[in-house]
């Protein structure tokens, strides 16, 4: 994707009509690009957009990625904090839910756009050994 200034002008406007915290989107204000996948949800904020795929074994993985486009590097902005993935997993409605992210071995990396996979685990998940409990660990 390589947007006209045009584009990314509508985009900076886009953005200005949301607020800071996510909303849910309706189906029939969903992207093109989310169309005909196996979206659940689209979310939508200032900074983010948030899309909820259903999964298999129980799980929902949540796409996330910026709203602003880098001109200078040709993509959607990145730095998108833990902070922030904590936040927006929240807001979408699962804050009592555990999240993971993966980091495949070299040889499965899909990486076609700048977004970061955030993905639910089954209820229960929150007594798997590696997730902490309040500082213990």
């Amino acid at each position: 994707m390589n947007p006209t200034a045009t584009q990314i002008r509508e985009l900076r406007a886009e953005n200005l009509r949301h607020g800071l915290s996510l909303r849910e989107i309706p189906f029939s204000e969903w992207p093109a690009v989310v169309l005909g996948t196996k979206a659940i949800a689209v979310w939508r904020s200032r900074q983010y957009l948030v899309q909820v795929f259903e999964e298999q074994a129980g799980m929902i993985r949540l796409s996330v990625n910026r709203t602003d486009w880098d001109e200078r590097a040709k993509r959607f902005r990145d730095d998108i904090s833990w902070d922030a993935l904590q936040r927006l997993k929240a807001q979408a409605g699962y804050a009592d839910r555990v999240a993971v992210e993966v980091y495949p071995p070299d040889r499965l990396i899909v990486n076609v756009a700048n977004m970061r996979h955030l993905w639910i685990l089954p209820v229960g998940s929150e007594r798997l050994p590696f997730v902490w409990r309040g500082g213990n660990t």
